[in-house]
């Protein structure tokens, strides 16, 4: 069982030290919250990411509350939200701060350009493994390929796209239960 003060501080490294927001803590929460301290196993951890995903709201914030929630109900669930966004909101308060005199500042410009790849590549590295965790295989990697596809180059809503698979997984669920009844 988590403490409060453990679930604190594991939400307080990752906003704190995950650069490019949401998607690229998953590595960072992964670690923490599945290989550090077990609290989670690994079709949990997806499960919490698909559902903080889905919800409106912050990922982040949707994300620390459910396992706050889940480890030490809403006590921990306050705890882990106010851990995982106070650095990022003195970080943001600094920059807002001190940004009107980095504009135009070609050091600072540089930088920025320079993490974007980073994040690119904290974001990729989780979707490999996750890939593993909800048995993405040869026979199916095409669902994800082309709901990518058509959000990225056809611009078709997540929403529709996210209906769609709900509708797929269920309708397949259904035919595959009558098969096995059938046998």
């Amino acid at each position: 069982m988590a403490s409060l003060v453990q679930l604190f501080w594991s939400f307080f490294k990752i906003g704190t030290f995950t650069l490019g927001g949401g998607y690229a803590m998953i590595p960072l929460m992964e670690k923490e919250l599945v290989d550090r301290h077990g609290w989670l196993t690994n079709e949990e951890f997806v499960d919490t990411i698909t559902l903080a995903q889905t919800m409106p709201g912050i990922f982040a914030v949707n994300t620390a509350t459910n396992v706050g929630w889940r480890l030490r109900g809403i006590l921990g669930a306050v705890v882990a939200v106010v851990g995982n966004i106070l650095m990022p909101i003195l970080i943001i308060l600094a920059l807002a701060m001190g940004m009107r005199h980095m504009r135009g500042n070609a050091v600072a410009e540089a930088v920025l350009k320079g993490v974007r790849p980073v994040v690119v590549a904290l974001i990729a590295a989780p979707v490999f493994r996750m890939a593993k965790t909800v048995h993405v295989s040869r026979y199916n990697f095409w669902i994800p390929v082309v709901a990518a596809l058509l959000v990225w180059l056809l611009g078709v809503s997540p929403v529709w796209v996210i209906l769609a698979a709900g509708v797929g997984g269920f309708l397949y669920g259904k035919y595959s239960e009558k098969r096995e009844v059938g046998s």
